[in-house]
């Protein structure tokens, strides 16, 4: 048995050492936001924070997950949508066929947390992510409208410091 800390929640899944993550979080788990693209990291539909780092889970074993590692997927970014990102997504109108949108939301959720005001070239760098339909742009666009999003809710009543 392997014990799993997914989305804030200890999980105990019993599968092979070299199970990869992403199999583990959609068939035993049963989180299916979490896609499976390529197989091969190359595509990053299978995006997943580890210890607030994005990691393409197709190819991390899972026994390289300690008890003590923090695994969000896009699931547990925001029980209600609500995360920047995820509302600049949904105002910028971003996905096309959106197979890739839950990778591309956990990469540019984790750019923001690293690089809260990216650049062009910055979001350029970090979103390695693969999208067929080609929504570059907007994806661009929505990042930089998630940095907006993200300085208002700090500015909120409570989220104001004294």
């Amino acid at each position: 048995m392997t014990t799993l800390n997914i989305n804030g929640k200890e999980q105990e899944v019993n599968v092979e050492a070299d199970t990869p993550l992403l199999w583990v979080i959609r068939e035993q788990i049963g989180l299916t936001g979490t896609k499976f693209g390529c197989g091969i990291a190359q595509c990053g539909a299978c995006s997943v924070h580890i210890n607030g780092q994005v990691w393409r889970s197709c190819v991390v074993p899972i026994s390289s997950i300690k008890a003590s590692d923090k695994i969000v997927t896009i699931e547990g970014l925001s029980t209600t949508s609500s995360h920047p990102v995820q509302k600049a997504w949904a105002e910028v109108d971003v996905p096309q066929c959106g197979y890739c949108q839950s990778g591309q939301i956990m990469a540019a959720s984790a750019l923001l947390k690293h690089k809260p005001n990216p650049t062009d070239q910055d979001i350029d760098d970090a979103m390695t992510n693969i999208c067929r339909c080609g929504t570059y742009q907007r994806i661009r666009e929505a990042v930089h409208q998630a940095v907006g999003f993200a300085k208002a809710e700090l500015n909120t009543p409570d989220n104001k410091q004294a």
